[in-house]
């Protein structure tokens, strides 16, 4: 009597993974991004990164426990740090402290803590913070400072981001063409931009790395990506005077980015690998669109923001085959 048989749900078999695994392997992926953020930007990699991850711990930690009224925190399982450092990734490097606090408020009190923590929430609640400053505070959100200040802070110089330039070849200035730096400067890192996105480089050593861990599928970041060298080959060969080479489209802004750690995004994305592509597939389209057309010179986090609420949506239309379902003849 004493080997008795426990009958518990399924799974009976598991694989080792854990959210906070994932968390944890995911920061680690990030670690080459700020260490090149740090090298180009300085001080004011520093606190705003510092800021934006102690001001997401203490809101999800404050909501949880005198607002929803839980009784174990979450704080540790990785996923309040990821927003905290993907929000700062998200932001100039000379951005004040408060308007950083407010940020990392809307994005863990509304975008996160609001529909229940993590696993609830429909939209990336760092995205969704970053928008809201871009809303709020649209002066202090496209001031960029000038890379190799790295003592400067809230004094830095500004100067314009190779986005922007690119609006302005669009709106027929063709002399911003001659201002963008070359495919090696973006590549590395030496250009004007928000502290995380302006190394290429350092953002495709994290995506090898969560390759490698297969914390996430190639599925979504290469479908992004090739939908906009596809989409933005096509503008520039119809239009060179005014369109830049789809690689230089690659490798500036947010898109990298984006692609590789924020729409990858576990909660927010799609589950089926046929519904991934269709989800990558269509962010890839709006961002140019955006980038573009539209009134902003970024439309990576509209375009991840817009498909996050397109995901329940594609999670029905793109249901897996249940275990042992025969498909049905015609």
């Amino acid at each position: 009597m004493e080997n008795k048989l426990i009958v518990s749900l399924s799974p009976h078999v598991h694989g080792g993974d854990s959210v906070q695994k994932n968390m944890y392997g995911v920061l680690i992926a990030l670690i080459p991004a700020f260490i090149v953020s740090l090298v180009y930007f300085g001080l004011g990699a520093l606190i705003v990164t510092a800021t934006s991850v102690i001001a997401c711990l203490f809101f999800e930690w404050a909501i949880g426990k005198f607002l929803l009224k839980k009784e174990t925190t979450t704080i540790c399982d990785g996923s309040a740090v990821i927003t905290g450092v993907l929000l700062a990734f998200n932001l100039p490097s000379n951005l004040p402290v408060w308007i950083i606090i407010l940020g990392a408020l809307f994005a863990i009190g509304v975008g996160k803590m609001s529909f229940g923590g993590l696993g609830n929430n429909p939209f990336n609640p760092a995205l969704a913070g970053r928008v809201f400053l871009l809303l709020s505070f649209p002066v202090q959100m496209t001031s960029w400072p000038v890379v190799g200040q790295l003592t400067a802070y809230t004094d830095a110089t500004t100067a314009a981001t190779p986005l922007a330039l690119m609006k302005q070849a669009i709106h027929g200035d063709v002399s911003a063409f001659g201002q963008l730096p070359d495919a090696w400067s973006l590549f590395i890192g030496n250009n004007g931009g928000c502290l995380g996105e302006v190394s290429a480089a350092a953002l495709i050593l994290g995506l090898l790395y969560m390759l490698w861990k297969r914390i996430i599928t190639w599925h979504i970041p290469v479908s992004i990506l090739v939908t906009v060298f596809v989409f933005s080959g096509i503008m520039h060969l119809a239009n060179p005077e005014a369109y830049v080479s789809p690689v230089i489209q690659l490798l500036s802004g947010g898109l990298m980015l984006g692609a590789i750690f924020m729409a990858t995004d576990y909660v927010t994305s799609p589950m089926s690998k046929k519904g991934m592509l269709i989800y990558g597939v269509c962010i890839g389209l709006l961002t140019v669109v955006i980038r573009l057309f539209g009134a902003y010179p970024e439309g990576m986090s509209f375009a991840i923001l817009i498909m996050n609420a397109f995901t329940p949506l594609i999670n029905t239309y793109c249901k897996p085959k249940r275990f042992g379902e025969v498909a049905k003849k015609k």
